[in-house]
């Protein structure tokens, strides 16, 4: 599955719709560093990868933004630990 992640700047969200459910990761920005919150899937998407693929996905977009962020959600922290590879774009 390849998820359409989505930046919505006025929500202070990335996000992905599947199956009509929607995947966030919320945070703040300030300056050209995205602090990431909380990364929340519903129970329906559940235990088939979303969360995984929407950090990954987020992360992407940002590092191609050449901006940097902030690990604060402990989703992010945990993918981070999986995916040592990321921790260059840690603000």
């Amino acid at each position: 599955m390849s998820l359409q992640v989505q930046n919505d700047e006025k929500e202070r969200k990335f996000y992905a719709v599947v199956d009509g459910h929607e995947a966030v990761i919320s945070y703040v920005k300030s300056g050209d560093a995205y602090n990431l919150l909380h990364t929340f899937v519903p129970e329906e998407l559940r235990g088939h990868g979303v969360a995984e693929q929407l950090v990954q996905t987020t992360l992407d977009q940002i590092k191609a933004q050449g901006a940097k962020f902030i690990p604060t959600c402990p989703f992010v922290q945990g993918f981070l630990k999986r995916h040592p590879e990321y921790r260059e774009g840690v603000a």
